[in-house]
Order: C-alpha cells, then structure tokens, then sequence
C-alpha cells in the first residue's frame, strides 16, 4: 500500500492573480490619466522583469520557457510531478564552475554516467521555468540570503553559487567575519548581493556530549529552548532565510530543555526516557520558528525547505549501504514511509504554526517542498564519486547531491517563490496606489 505524502494540503500552491488593469476611482482626469500612465509603466517594468525568458545555453526550449508566465501558473502545485527525461546540457559543469567542493563534484572524482544530468522535473499542472540568472540577480539586488542548517543547506547554497557564475563569480569574504570552513559568505559586487550559509546541523544549540569531541556516530547533547546562537545573533540582517535539517537526528541524541536532561534518542541509559528522534525534531524546530517570529528587527522573509531522503540500499550508512542506481524511481516504485514520512509532516505540521503566528506579526513563511521530487532520485548522490574532508573512501554519500544534478532544482524552485513574492508585491502597492 503506497503511503501518501501530500495527505497534507501544500500551503505553498503558486497563486498569481493577473496584472491589474488600471482601473481607479479618481473623478479628476489629469491626476486619472497620470495614474493610468504610472500604472502602465510599472507592470511594464515588472513583466519585463518577470517573463519567463530561456537563456542562450537553452535555446532549444523556448517553447517550454515561453509558455510557463507566471499568470499560467495560476492553482499549480510545483511540488508534486515527475521526472522526464531532458537531453540538454546542465546549466554548469565542474569545468565551468570552480566553486564545487569535492564532497559533491562527482564528475571530477570520476562518476562514469552522465544520464543522472537528463533529467528534469514536470509539476503535473505547469511547467517549471529554467533557472535564469539574471532574473534572479535583479530579484535579490541589494538583498542577502542565508541557508540555516546542516551540510545539505550548504549543498543547495553551492548549487546556487554555480547557477549564478552565468552573470557574475561571488567574492568570497567569509574571512571577515569568520575563520571557521563551515561558515561561507560570498558577495556580488555587481548587484549587491550576499549569501551566507550557517552550520547547524539541529538548528538548535548542539554540542558533543564527551569531552574528547564528536565522531560520525557518538551521543550529542540538543539544547532543545535554545537556537545556535552562531546563526540567531546574525540572521537579523537578512532578507531571505533558508530553513533546512534533517539527517543529523538519527545519531544518538540527549535532549535538555531548561537546562535539565528530558530524554534521549538511541542513548541506552535506563535511566533516561528514550522519546525517540521525533521528539528532538518537532522541539528544533518549534524553537527555530518560534526564535525568528521573535527576534528583533528581523523582517525577512522565511522558507522552509523540506526533508531530503537519503537513498541507502544494501544496508545502512556505516554498514556498507551504497546508492548504485542509475535512473530515477517513478511515483509507483518507492513512496514516504516511516523516519522519512514521519519527519516530512512533523515539518509541515510545525511549519503551519509558524505561518499562522507570522501573520500576526507581518512576517513571512514559506515552504519550499522538495521532498516528493528528490524521493525519486535514488541516482543523484556522489555515492563513492565525492571526497569527503577526512578522505574516508569506503563511506558512500547518499544523502548529498552530485553537483550539477538534481538539487539545482531547489533553486529553480527557490526562483519562482521570489517572482510570487515580486509579483505580491507589486500587486499590493499598485493596490495601494489605486486608492489614492
């Protein structure tokens, strides 16, 4: 029996009304026509701004790119669909782009295959624009963007560092601010813009719980009312805040709350109640939502990006399981279940919370549901083709994503929630305006 994962209305469905049409209520005519003429520049500049243009290197699908407009995405799900195949070249390669990091250049440490490039993926309503660079450097001129969470956050961030090197190479000036190799800040002179990704792996505060430090599998302590304060004490100055965490909570965990031990996941003291992963889990987030509905002076704008499945076969990931697949899964080979499923609805349960208590506080939240779609990408991950900083060959990676492969779709994604955003945007000062 095929377990559901959209048993949950999507709360990020992409609803455009059209542009207005200029109509006002002013009696006088010169300050009518002048309104008119305003009205008419503006929604110039933004469907100039807004079309969904290809790019050169994509040519060949101008049809597909003409016909997926913004007002045609009217009522569409982006997050539910499937994967047809694509024969044209990625948007960049490891030749192209010099900002891959080893741990996801796969072609670079020798992956055989290209098929797992070919691909792309069909909401079944609409089309998905292609990424275009330009549009999303206009979007974000003079703004800053940070990906919170673990090292698949900063997978998506590289992903989109590559996408963008089409208009212009980032500086890199994570120096000034830190000397840790976790913490990355890039700039783009050009448009003023700032991405920044924050290391941490449970959101909350986390810290090994041995004095010796941590190893890929020893007891963490999770200091459940706390955020890290590495990213909280900053994240105010941002615009757009990414959200994402996930494949840390399977290794053993101590959670504390209030300063007092409350249970544990996979601990093995007797002593202490085992509340189980799901615990630790809906609690990180909770506080992380709940941190930046109160953080001061903080005003961005908040997305959720869902839980990435791992794709693990012939056993776990310390016991010899590898990811050798070559081709996607279709919707009727694999479904969400179990941790997976579990901490896919925790994070739509708590993300409609957020929601809900950012609206009474002017902020904004907003989900971007990668998890179906990447579900069906078993082929995506280095496996053995990626090089991790300790150089540990005999573990394969199927939890990150080869880059250029399947996770540049996250930022296709990430583009259309922006233009939603512009085009809400524009649509409410032009309502504004029109009441005059």
């Amino acid at each position: 029996m095929r377990i559901a994962i959209n048993s949950y209305s999507n709360p990020m469905k992409a609803h455009l009304s059209d542009l207005p049409n200029g109509k006002n209520t002013y009696h006088s005519r010169p300050k009518k026509a002048l309104l008119l003429g305003l009205t008419l520049f503006i929604a110039t500049v933004t469907l100039h701004l807004l079309a969904d243009s290809h790019s050169k290197l994509h040519s060949s699908v101008n049809k597909v790119s003409n016909s997926t407009s913004i007002r045609r995405m009217k009522d569409c799900d982006l997050f539910r669909g499937r994967w047809l195949p694509y024969q044209n070249a990625p948007y960049y390669t490891n030749e192209t782009c010099h900002l891959i990091i080893d741990q996801q250049n796969c072609r670079k440490f020798g992956r055989p295959d290209t098929q797992f490039l070919k691909w792309r993926w069909k909401p079944d309503r609409c089309e998905l624009p292609l990424f275009n660079a330009y549009h999303f450097l206009e979007l974000v001129r003079g703004k800053s963007m940070a990906f919170v969470g673990d090292s698949v956050g900063r997978n998506q961030m590289d992903s989109l560092l590559c996408l963008l090197t089409r208009v212009e190479y980032p500086v890199d000036v994570s120096h000034k601010y830190t000397s840790d190799s976790k913490f990355k800040r890039w700039f783009y002179p050009n448009y003023k813009f700032t991405v920044a990704n924050f290391w941490a792996p449970h959101l909350v505060k986390s810290m090994s719980a041995f004095a010796k430090g941590s190893s890929f599998n020893s007891l963490m302590n999770l200091y459940l009312d706390q955020v890290e304060e590495t990213w909280s004490a900053q994240i105010a100055d941002f615009d757009y805040v990414i959200i994402s965490a996930g494949h840390w909570f399977f290794r053993p965990l101590m959670f504390y709350d209030n300063g007092k031990v409350v249970g544990c996941h996979r601990c093995f003291d007797k002593n202490i109640r085992d509340l189980t992963h799901y615990y630790g889990y809906k609690k990180a987030f909770k506080t992380t939502f709940s941190t930046l509905q109160n953080l001061p002076k903080y005003q961005g704008i908040t997305f959720l990006r869902t839980f990435s499945p791992g794709h693990f076969e012939n056993g776990s990931w310390d016991k010899g399981g590898n990811c050798p697949r070559a081709m996607p899964f279709t919707g009727r080979e694999v479904s969400l279940a179990d941790d997976y499923l579990e901490f896919y609805l925790i994070q739509m349960e708590e993300f409609r919370k957020a929601e809900i208590e950012g609206k009474k506080k002017g902020l904004k939240f907003i989900m971007i549901d990668t998890t179906e779609a990447m579900l069906l990408r078993p082929d995506g991950h280095p496996n053995y083709y990626g090089h991790n900083q300790d150089n540990n060959r005999t573990i394969a990676d199927c939890v990150h994503w080869c880059l250029p492969g399947p996770i540049d779709t996250w930022n296709e994604l990430l583009l259309q929630m922006l233009k939603m955003e512009a085009q809400k945007s524009f649509n409410k000062k032009l309502q504004k305006y029109t009441l005059w």
